[in-house]
């Protein structure tokens, strides 16, 4: 029953961090992106990366006392959960989510120093201070309370992992065929289409009034060619990229374009 009970405590802060983290990950985005962006993987609001590395740090070194071993542990291991994350995402789906090759001190574009140390100090931030309060607060939560919320939570969370994978699954063949449509009418019309963002609005700024309506047709083929789910990630992700082919990669940056001006 103890063993049980703590389990679910540390689901329910594995739920916690997870909001946390997607809260993060989404005004940071959002700001960065001038619209509101859903960052998280699953279509509830967690980011299960977040949760996991946060429950994994309270289990390792909830006796750890000195700040700087935290943070230097928190920072190595978090790194290592990222790392392993995007490949093992990368190998699932054959797209690459997030890229930080444009940040200096990374590691082919999987970590970077600057997420290491970010994640140094909300090691250090979780142990010293925000998860004394946490087990505090939850402690108070009637033990059948948190049974019924651990219940009902875990099978939000099963289903709704299991209706995001299902609809990512594929991606790169719906993108295929959609490159197939888009051309195929580009070349009925006696016109070509490139991908990528850049070509996108380049397109747009070209065309005559009378054309656009064959952009909104285009987006009309978005909407048919791939499922919500994989229209949601791509917008979710911005630097998200095909580790299948380059034109891939073009064409979910064109897409990508395409949903930003709805």
């Amino acid at each position: 029953m103890a063993v049980a009970l703590t389990l679910e405590y540390l689901f329910l802060w594995f739920l916690l961090y997870a909001f946390i983290g997607w809260v993060y990950e989404s005004v940071l985005v959002s700001v960065s992106e001038r619209r509101w962006v859903n960052r998280g993987f699953l279509n509830g609001p967690l980011c299960p990366i977040y949760g996991c590395g946060a429950v994994l740090a309270i289990v390792l070194l909830h006796d750890f006392t000195n700040p700087i071993e935290i943070f230097l542990i928190s920072s190595f291991g978090a790194s290592i959960l990222e790392y392993i994350t995007s490949w093992g995402m990368e190998k699932l789906f054959h797209a690459r989510w997030w890229d930080y090759s444009h940040y200096r001190f990374n590691i082919q574009g999987r970590i970077c120093l600057l997420g290491a140390i970010v994640f140094g100090f909300g090691g250090v931030l979780i142990i010293d201070v925000v998860q004394p309060q946490v087990e505090r607060l939850t402690a108070m939560i009637p033990l059948l309370a948190v049974h019924v919320i651990c219940a009902v939570a875990a099978i939000v969370v099963i289903i709704d992992t299991i209706v995001t994978v299902v609809g990512i699954v594929g991606l790169s063949e719906r993108l295929a065929k959609f490159s197939e449509a888009v051309q195929e009418r580009a070349e009925k019309a006696g016109d070509s289409w490139q991908w990528g963002k850049e070509e996108f609005r380049e397109k747009m700024h070209d065309l005559s009034e009378s054309s656009q309506e064959r952009v909104a047709n285009m987006r009309q083929l978005v909407s048919s060619a791939l499922n919500w789910q994989q229209r949601r990630m791509i917008r979710s992700f911005p630097r998200m990229r095909s580790t299948d082919s380059t034109k891939y990669s073009k064409i979910m940056e064109t897409v990508r374009e395409m949903l930003r001006r709805k």
